[in-house]
């Protein structure tokens, strides 16, 4: 039987381009939108019914080894109120066992805080499935995915051709970045194995104010620059802004984009554009560092940010996304901040 990847969430960190046939990672999805698969991040702390009150509080850091421990009733008690009507207390006792059955132990890999939140992520010592939690900060459960880890050695030693520069100015925030589905959930599907989502963060928010005002979002009306030289092959530039922590474009998942010919068969995609920023057309040609348009909130996108990838062809799910080789030899983590230097 395949070991499914279950997801019971409401909210996830920053959702992103996937949607639809082949574009987020294979998933029971009880509600919402994944780590953006796609699970896309969902970054803001949204507003989440309380859960019952208990004293009998899971750490963040422990979660993995209380699902091993079969701790499920700890657990769901300790789910938002949201999560307890998306999944029912009898469901989450059968699926739970059967997920880590034969798994000996978890080990915590990622531990990430941001906007009130943290995520967690474990992986399976020596095997091939995951853990993703996500707590808020009175330690209620707002997301947890039990999902698959398998690796893609065969191309993640497979760089693009040419050498990327980073498509924007000053110092942005890498939320979904890296070679495992942890650090990066777009890694589960090929079309986007290797894109990145980046966010702005200052002080450990990517937000001043409002949670659900775009122009709280640090990210939000930054100028987005192309990665090399090449050819617009791709524009949309109509596509309304999300409200954060809102509903979603999904027909629509890369909302405004730019998708350049940078020949060598590689195709850079920059999504999730401001409506109406964008500044080229379809044939136009382009240098590394032209304006091409403003960071938004379109599509399939939960808060401001910038999808960017490069594949082998013009189309985002016909296509195979590439390894980005960066100037510099610059290499992006999840959780590690990069500069520009404009």
């Amino acid at each position: 039987m395949r070991r499914t990847a279950m997801l019971v969430a409401l909210v996830m960190l920053l959702s992103g381009c996937a949607a639809g046939g082949g574009s987020k990672p294979s998933a029971s999805s009880a509600s919402g939108t994944a780590p953006s698969g796609t699970t896309a991040p969902e970054t803001a702390s949204p507003e989440t019914s309380a859960p019952p009150q208990t004293s009998d509080r899971i750490e963040g850091s422990a979660i993995g080894q209380a699902l091993l421990d079969g701790e499920t009733d700890r657990l769901y008690d300790q789910m938002s109120g949201e999560m307890q009507k998306a999944i029912t207390r009898e469901d989450f006792k059968k699926t739970v066992p059967d997920f880590v059955q034969g798994i000996k132990k978890l080990e915590l890999q990622t531990k990430l805080p941001l906007n009130e939140s943290e995520y967690y992520g474990w992986v399976e010592a020596g095997g091939e499935r995951a853990v993703i939690a996500i707590l808020d900060r009175a330690g209620t459960i707002t997301s947890l995915q039990l999902t698959e880890s398998k690796l893609h050695p065969e191309t993640d030693n497979v760089f693009t051709k040419l050498a990327y520069r980073l498509p924007f100015e000053g110092e942005w925030y890498p939320f979904w970045a890296g070679e495992d589905v942890l650090s990066n959930y777009h890694y589960a599907v090929d079309s986007q194995r290797y894109a990145s989502d980046l966010i702005v963060v200052k002080d450990g928010y990517s937000y001043r104010g409002d949670a659900k005002k775009n122009e709280s979002y640090y990210a939000y009306g930054q100028k987005i620059k192309a990665a090399a030289d090449g050819t617009v092959v791709h524009v949309v530039n109509d596509i309304v802004d999300n409200e954060p922590v809102g509903a979603v474009t999904t027909d629509q998942p890369a909302g405004n984009v730019v998708v350049i010919d940078h020949g060598n068969g590689e195709f850079s995609y920059l999504a999730h554009l401001r409506k109406g920023s964008v500044q080229v057309k379809v044939g136009d040609k382009v240098k590394a560092g032209d304006w091409i348009g403003l960071c938004g909130n379109s599509g399939n996108s939960s808060e401001p940010h910038l999808h960017f990838q490069v594949s082998d062809k013009a189309d985002l799910f016909e296509g195979k996304s590439i390894r980005v080789k960066w100037e510099g030899d610059l290499k992006l983590h999840q959780g590690t901040p990069v500069k520009s230097g404009g």
